[in-house]
């Protein structure tokens, strides 16, 4: 991990075409603005976390749906 110091209104530059921008500093947040081309996905990482467990969720629900179907095929019979 690469840790640097900005202040407001400075800014680091990624891989040529991302650039992240300090805009303010008040006492226990810093509010950063991102300017990366539209291909590029950003994403809060709690959104990311949230993502993974809904993606798992989904995966384990249509696991269980066809388990369920596939006992109820062997009922009939």
């Amino acid at each position: 991990m690469l840790v640097i110091t900005r202040k407001k209104d400075e800014s680091i530059t990624i891989a040529d075409n991302v650039e992240i921008t300090v805009l303010d500093v008040s006492k226990d947040k810093v509010k950063i603005g991102i300017n990366a081309p539209k291909e590029v996905k950003i994403y809060r990482s709690e959104l990311k976390t949230l993502r993974q467990t809904n993606e798992q969720a989904a995966q384990s629900s249509e696991e269980a749906i066809k388990q369920l179907l596939n006992s109820h095929k062997q009922e009939e019979i």
